[in-house]
């Protein structure tokens, strides 16, 4: 069945049952008389279009015949008819047609019937049924259209025009008509006959036609309309006008003619009855100034204007002349309008521009920075507003730049080197912007002076001579030399030795340069002396410049090749070209060219050249080939030669990047969408394997409105959008893998946000104001409204509307076209009556559903000024927050004023530095001031309204400002004790323990100052009450767990929502809640009478408790079966017997029942059953063991199945047999049924050390019998290697960095127990470079001046003392971006080991105000006295580097920053050290005196370098031969870090800098590490500053040096 027959099932239904319905019920039910006259009866009423039964006809005599007739109206029975059949004794009548009350109106409505009884009287029986009338007709106009014309000089009260409109319903109620029409106007009304009356004159040049549609209405509504037209006959009463009553003009000078374009139109007058509309001629009433009347003429027909003389702008006074012109009717002269035209003589240019100068020249110092002011060029022009143009420099390649005022300025200060160019010339240009563009041009010639900005400059960086055994006195060693760029004395230079020459071998002549043998230099065998001396060349400047440089000069004696190490580590990548350097070895040889070098093993894959640098012959294949090769080479003089070996590991690269799916995906986004919604994924794919492989992907772009997860690559919206914001938005997917270096790809995402209807239309002005003479004539347009509403379509489409005016009136005053927004005057103004009108207006768009936006429109009415103005309020109450915008409003004070134009001209006086008040009476917070609740929370100010600039009347009102909350405060933690100590017990959150009340404060009130304190994750055990109780809500076992950490997060009730956070630590205490545990249930013992003798140890009874104190001490009792016989030693347990048992005659069981207490409170106990025998003969009645006990042992990590023992038990007879088993350790050990333990899995010593077994035996006895033997296994310790927490680490130094400062620590770990655990680190190879402190594995720069920009690898070894050791991997990246220029130097007043244990805090505080990563090089005392002693006036400096993307910022940049933020700075240093702080910044250091302690300090590192090599190789021999490893430097030179003060350059990771992004990838341990570092030197140098008495590197120690005390950067 299809849906329509459906549907007309149900239709028929339901008209079924409402036919049954109304057919059920009649109308009346009446008893029928046919004996007799009956009365009339009436029924009803009932509405008119009634169907269906009206009588209901009972009391019918069989065989009476009933009908139907007419009565008084015949044709009122069109309407019913009787339902009857004979012989029945009831009838029905019923409805032929609806009824119609309109059709019954000449019976008053009433329906006429009578019901006559076919027996032989015929009675009639009349009835009534009465009708109402329903309201089912609308009004109908005789016409659709009325017309008439009207003269303007109708006199008013009059009819013009009668409509007519008759409503068919009979009832007056429902035909009574009403009328009305629109538009409304108040020049007609509309009477309820139909009339229109004339209400006042008509004005045909106002209203030349009217046109309304006339509507006329009954009581409910329904209605007709009908459309009326009335036209006006003008008449001549009126003078002619101009359209407008001022126009203007513009005319070059220098031309003349008919003027142009004039404004706001052309000149035009008519006549004013424009119906009749008679000619007008114009003519010139007027000029002014006078003497310019020649110069005009003015057509008397067309009005054109024309110039006859034209004009010299330069000459004339004022470049505005004002001409009046008249239009008069050409049929009556008197009838005339007057007009103004002011023309405006316009400028030409035809002067051109002229400097003050022809030429300029001028002298410039060289290095002149960037902007530097050469001079000011004056440019004039005697045109009007003089010279308008631009200023160049010619040629445009020029290094100079000029700007709009003339002034020159140094554009490339890097081309300012007079001893490139000494002098420039150039032209710079004036050109017009104007045309015809005059022009001119002026020659600059600037010549530069000198400045000693070269420094001497050594011909080479390091030179080199040699001293052989035919040296003599006065020979030439080696001559400097060094060149000046500079002039006159910046370029004389004088060479000096600054040290290296201390034992005075050596002359330099000071002029020259030569280096000539001042005395014999005695040589020595098997050795190459060196001597490096340090060569100064300086200028003469007044400030003077200097160079150094380095001459190395040696002294070989008698040598052979070696090589300087046996074996070299080193990594090397796959696929490097071939000749790849592998590393260059290092070797001893006199003379170096005279040794050959060969490689003896792999020589297929490496060489090695005559310098000893060993090299691939081919790529090498990381997946193909071996990973390591193991390179052996060799060295020979041909005589004498040695070997060593090269490890090369190969290491694997990353050489495949990131692929996506598609390179370009578009997805549409609703702007609706909700924060957090996925919107497509943009997978990527990586052939590489590992962390190769792993991708993570990154957004760029999206403005932060979008988030990708990093792992899956899912994009989802993290913040709202906004379409009319931004529509689309374009991302760039970064897929990057975890290989190093990484490799990535990207891919474009175009996400196009679709519209939603959310922005409601806005007007362009929350409220329009205008002014409105009440003499404006009706039809005017006052404004155009104007609503943007930036949706698109028709979401965007505005329409407009008046929804109210106040004051109200009708018909309206104004009309608002719908489109354009064209706000019209459509009745005359009276400003008696209403002074100003306001207006709600609405925008509304076409969106579904659509959005309105509403405005207001104020319109006053003009009059004159002679009332004051008056505030709404005499007094204003406003509150605003705390954070309020600076410059955002506050409230608007309205003012009223009921003169013409209002308060339109007032102003306001007032005062405050706070608040500011335009003259729209709108309030607000000056701009650059903010407000502060918690230091100000009200303001009161006296506001004056004035309504006029001058002789203006005023108002004063009261403005009180109350400063709202606003949480802007952190909440803060009180002191709460470390730790906090609380009992072990059972608590649940139905009987919690209280630990501590922490109530956290908040500086802000209400709801921001309202702080709650809760856990920052759920915690099983811990919660907090309401009142900031910590409770404890689970069971707290200290034998499990000691003590927990817990984070706190204290959070305000603001929003946004402010919290702090802290950690706190609950340790707790004891509470005896463990019982004594015995070692077993059951102690038998069996002894023969004649071994029984006084104070005999039987048994020891063993219980142990997992308490602690006096919870764990445990006694030991016999609470049941106490026998004589036994003694029993609280404290050892042990049992013993009290006497030789000589009374015992047979065999005895002593059975009790020992008790183990412990010393709690209250104490607790726990009990075991204790069996001695007695045996008179022998004890062999039952299975019994040859020992009570048995000792074993067995080393660590056997196998499992390993023997440890056997046990052994005899049953006293041959007929019985014994089977063994374990009753404890089941999992650890089995036993045999010869006794044998075994062990089932390997044991660790690390793990467990003893082992207490239970071993049972069973005879075969009926009952057998058993007994019990106590094993006890030892396990012992074998020496196992240790293991570094981590095989590889990587570092960062600078290549300035000092002797002992810290690169990394690496740490090891020995299971092993006792003295096999004790580890000692060093290096597997020697290196110059680095060192490592043998007990803390703290590995430190020895010196890295030559390794900027190199990465070392260095190998470290923990090894424990019996040989066994583990390796690890430092990649350490030497930097080179810092120098000493680099180094800034503060000092504090505070002292300095304060200041070193803050080291950390003061270069996050530092790096916060500076904007940069801060490294804290060094902190020192600036006496050079003992650094730990407090003085009345504490001086501390501190000398740092700044790092900005891995790049060292100079010092004098630093400096900059610091004095410019010295406020920042030094508030957040007093947060560090308190309020009495002070710093300053140590300019200009360090000094000539800290340079020469640089220089001084690094020869000497270097000789130390020469003594520390020779004594570690005496060391190493000694080593070799008494098989101990010990550190030479320590045992020999005792160097060790005692330097004043403290030297940092370890790296902290910073993730401007990439390369070393895997530095250290836990970065919590790295920040461990390093305040351990930190606070381990501190202690170091506490403890040892005055027990350095070695060979350590110290500076000066008196007064009057501020300089470090370590060895030079």
């Amino acid at each position: 069945m299809d849906g329509l027959a459906l549907r007309r099932i149900c239709v028929a239904l339901v008209v079924s049952v409402w036919v049954d319905v109304v057919a059920g019920s009649a109308i009346g039910n009446t008893v029928i008389n046919c004996n007799a006259v009956s009365e009339m009866k009436t029924l009803g009423p009932v509405d008119e279009g009634y169907s269906g039964d009206v009588e209901q006809v009972t009391g019918i005599e069989p065989g009476t015949i009933v009908t139907l007739e007419h009565d008084v109206f015949p044709d009122h029975l069109r309407f019913l008819e009787l339902s009857f059949t004979p012989g029945e004794t009831t009838a029905t009548v019923r409805t032929k047609e609806p009824l119609d009350a309109d059709l019954l109106a000449t019976s008053d409505r009433t329906l006429y019937y009578a019901l006559v009884c076919g027996n032989a009287n015929k009675y009639r029986n009349a009835r009534r049924l009465k009708v109402n009338d329903i309201n089912d007709n609308s009004p109908k106009f005789d016409k659709k259209f009325y017309s008439t014309s009207v003269s303007e000089i109708q006199s008013v009260n009059t009819e013009v025009l009668r409509v007519r409109a008759v409503d068919a319903d009979s009832s007056p109620e429902f035909s009574l008509l009403t009328y009305s029409y629109e538009p409304q106007t108040e020049d007609f009304s509309l009477t309820n006959s139909g009339a229109f009356l004339l209400m006042r004159r008509l004005n045909y040049n106002v209203v030349s036609k009217y046109n309304f549609v006339v509507t006329a209405r009954d009581k409910d509504g329904r209605n007709d309309t009908t459309s009326v037209e009335i036209t006006v006959d003008d008449f001549d009463n009126l003078n002619p006008y101009f359209s407008h009553s001022l126009y203007q003009a513009v005319i070059p000078e220098n031309q003349n003619g008919a003027l142009g374009e004039i404004t706001p139109e052309a000149i035009k007058a008519q006549d004013g009855d424009t119906g009749i509309n008679v000619t007008v001629t114009y003519s010139i009433t007027s000029v002014s100034p006078a003497k310019y009347r020649t110069s005009f003429d003015i057509d008397s027909a067309s009005g054109v204007l024309s110039v006859v003389t034209s004009f010299d702008r330069e000459e004339m006074d004022s470049s505005s002349i004002s001409v009046n012109i008249r239009a008069a009717q050409t049929d009556d002269s008197l009838k005339t309008a007057d007009a103004v035209v002011s023309v405006t003589v316009e400028d030409v240019n035809d002067n051109a521009p002229e400097f003050d100068q022809s030429d300029y020249t001028v002298s410039l110092l060289e290095n002149s920075p960037a902007e530097t002011v050469v001079f000011k060029a004056a440019v004039t022009d005697l045109d009007q507003g003089g010279f308008v143009g631009t200023l160049q420099v010619l040629p445009e390649t020029s290094f100079f730049s000029i700007s709009p005022d003339g002034t020159v300025r140094v554009m490339n200060p890097e081309v300012l080197d007079r001893e490139v160019t000494e002098a420039f010339v150039f032209q710079i240009e004036a050109k017009e912007t104007n045309e015809p563009k005059h022009s001119a041009t002026a020659q600059v010639t600037i010549n530069l002076l000198d400045e000693n900005d070269n420094s001497p400059i050594f011909s080479s960086s390091k030179y080199e001579g040699s001293v052989f055994g035919n040296q003599t006195v006065g020979m030439l060693v080696v001559k400097v030399e060094a060149e000046d760029a500079d002039a006159g004395k910046n370029g004389e230079i004088h060479y000096s030795i600054e040290f290296g020459n201390s034992d005075g071998y050596f002359s330099l002549n000071s002029s020259t340069g030569e280096i000539r043998l001042a005395k014999t230099i005695p040589l020595e065998e098997n050795r190459v002396l060196e001597f490096p001396l340090y060569i100064t060349a300086r200028d003469g400047g007044s400030i003077s410049r200097s160079t150094s440089a380095q001459v190395f000069v040696r002294a070989p004696g008698n040598s052979k090749p070696q090589f300087v190490q046996k074996l070299y580590q080193v990594a090397v990548q796959e696929e490097q070209d071939p000749g790849t350097l592998v590393l260059k070895a290092s070797f001893l040889a006199i003379p170096p060219d005279s040794v050959t070098f060969a490689v003896t093993k792999e020589a297929d894959k490496f060489s090695i050249s005559p310098a000893g640098e060993v090299r691939t012959i081919g790529k090498l294949d990381r997946d193909e080939a071996p990973h390591n090769y193991s390179v052996e080479i060799s060295i020979s003089d041909g005589v004498t030669g040695d070997t060593a070996v090269v490890e090369v590991q190969v290491t694997d690269i990353n050489d495949n990047s990131p692929v996506f799916a598609s390179s370009s995906v578009t997805k549409p986004v609703p702007e609706d969408a909700e924060v957090g919604s996925n919107i497509t994924r943009v997978p990527a794919t990586d052939k590489d394997s590992g962390f190769n492989k792993e991708i993570r992907y990154s957004l760029r772009g999206g403005e932060g409105r979008f988030f990708i997860d990093p792992v899956s690559g899912m994009v989802s919206l993290a913040a709202e959008l906004d379409r009319e914001t931004t529509a689309e938005y374009e991302l760039l997917v970064v897929a990057e893998d975890q290989g190093r270096p990484a490799r990535s790809a990207t891919a474009t995402l175009l996400l196009q946000v679709t519209d939603v209807n959310d922005n409601v239309p806005k007007f362009s002005e929350p409220q329009y104001q205008l002014e409105v003479s009440e003499i404006q004539p009706v039809g005017t347009s006052l404004l155009t409204l104007s609503a943007e509403d930036p949706d698109e379509g028709v979401n965007g489409r505005v329409t407009y509307s008046i929804s109210q005016q106040s004051p109200s009136s009708e018909p309206a005053v104004f009309e608002l076209e719908a489109s354009s927004g064209i706000l019209r005057l459509v009745q005359p103004l009276n400003y008696s009556e209403v002074k100003v009108f306001t207006l709600s207006v609405r925008a509304s768009d076409g969106g579904t559903p659509s959005l309105a936006g509403n405005g207001s429109v104020v319109v006053k009415v003009k009059d004159v000024n002679n009332n004051p103005p008056k505030f709404s309020q005499e007094i204003y109450n406003v509150a605003v927050f705390e954070n309020l915008a600076s410059g955002a409003s506050i409230m608007m004070l309205e003012v009223t004023d009921i003169d013409e134009g209002g308060f339109s001209n007032g102003h306001f006086l007032y005062t405050s530095d706070i608040f500011e008040i335009n003259k729209q009476g709108l309030v607000s917070l000056k701009r650059d001031t903010a407000l502060d609740r918690e230091t100000q929370d009200s303001y009161m100010l006296q506001v004056v309204a004035v309504d006029q600039p001058t002789d203006g009347l005023s108002a004063t009102a009261q403005l009180n400002v109350a400063v709202l909350d606003y949480n802007d405060n952190t909440p803060q933690f009180p002191a709460i004790p470390y730790p906090l100590h609380f009992p072990e017990g059972e608590y649940s959150k139905e009987k919690p323990g209280e630990i501590f009340t922490i109530l956290p404060t908040d500086a802000d009130i209400g709801l921001n100052g309202k702080v709650t304190v809760s856990l920052m994750s759920p915690h099983p055990f811990f919660s907090f009450r309401e009142d900031g109780m910590l409770l404890a809500v689970g069971s707290l076992d200290r034998e499990s767990t000691e003590m927990y950490d817990l984070v706190l997060k204290a959070s305000d009730k603001g929003s946004p929502q402010r919290e702090n956070i802290t950690t706190i630590r609950v340790s707790l205490t004891d509470v005896n809640d463990n019982r004594p545990e015995f070692s077993s249930s059951i102690y038998e013992r069996s002894i023969l009478l004649k071994d029984a003798e006084e104070g005999k140890l039987l048994l020891t009874l063993s219980a142990t408790d997992r308490d602690m104190g006096n919870n764990s001490l445990i006694t030991y009792s016999f609470s049941e079966g106490d026998s004589s016989f036994l003694a029993l030693n609280h404290q050892t347990g042990e049992v013993t017997l009290t006497s030789d048992l000589a009374d015992v005659t047979e065999d005895i069981t002593l059975l009790l029942m020992a008790v183990a207490t412990d010393q709690g409170s209250p104490p607790l106990n726990s009990t075991a059953r204790v069996a001695v025998n007695i045996r008179v003969v022998s004890l062999e009645d039952g299975v019994g063991f040859q020992r009570a006990s048995y000792n074993f042992s067995l080393p660590e990590n056997q196998p499992k199945g390993e023997t440890v023992g056997r046990v052994h038990a005899s049953s006293g007879s041959d007929l019985y047999e014994i089977s063994y088993g374990l009753i404890t350790q089941t999992d650890v050990f089995s036993i045999t049924s010869d006794g044998d333990i075994l062990t089932t899995e390997e044991l660790d010593k690390e793990e467990q050390e003893w082992y207490i077994l239970e071993v049972e035996a069973v005879d075969t006895r009926t009952p057998p019998t058993s007994a019990v033997a106590l094993v006890r296994i030892q396990v012992k310790d074998v020496n196992e290697s240790p293991v570094f927490s981590s095989e590889d680490y990587e570092a960062l130094v600078f290549s300035i960095a000092p002797y002992k400062t810290p690169v990394v620590q690496v740490k090891a770990v020995d299971h092993d127990v006792g003295d096999n655990s004790a580890l000692v680190y060093s290096l597997s190879a020697d290196s110059s470079s680095f060192d490592v402190e043998p007990s803390s594995g703290l590995v430190y720069v020895v010196s890295a001046a030559d390794l900027g920009g190199q990465t070392v690898t260095l190998e470290v070894k923990a090894t424990d003392p019996k040989g066994l050791h583990a390796k690890a991997t430092i990649k350490v990246i030497v930097q080179d971006s810092a120098s000493s220029s680099d180094v800034t130097i503060i000092s504090l007043n505070q002292p300095a080991n304060f200041v070193e244990r803050k080291v950390p805090e003061l270069e996050k505080s530092l790096g916060k105000v500076l904007g940069w990563v801060v490294n804290i090089i060094q902190v020192w005392s600036s006496d050079g006295e003992e650094t730990r002693m407090l003085r009345a006036s504490p001086r501390t400096l501190v000398s740092f580097v700044a790092i900005d993307g891995g790049e060292a910022i100079s010092a004098e940049e630093v400096t900059k920053r610091l004095q410019s933020e010295s406020a920042d700075v030094k508030a957040e240093l007093a947060l560090l050290f308190g309020d009495g702080l002070h710093f300053d910044v140590e300019t200009g250091s360090p000094s000539s005196t800290s340079n020469q302690a640089l220089v001084i300090a690094l020869g000497v590192l270097f000789a130390l370098s020469f003594i520390g090599l020779i004594v570690a190789m005496v060391f190493v021999v000694r080593f070799k031969k008494c098989g101990k490893q010990r550190d030479p430097d320590q045992e020999s030179l005792h160097i060790s870090r005692q330097t004043e003060g403290y030297t940092n350059y370890n790296y902290q990771n910073d993730s401007k800098t990439p390369q070393l992004s895997n530095a250290n990838r836990d970065e919590s341990r790295a920040e461990d590490r390093d305040k351990a570092q930190w606070d381990r030197r501190a202690d170091e140098e506490e403890t040892s500053n005055k027990a350095s008495n070695g060979m350590a590197l110290r500076g000066h120690t008196n007064s009057e040096s501020d300089e470090s005390h370590t060895s030079a950067l």
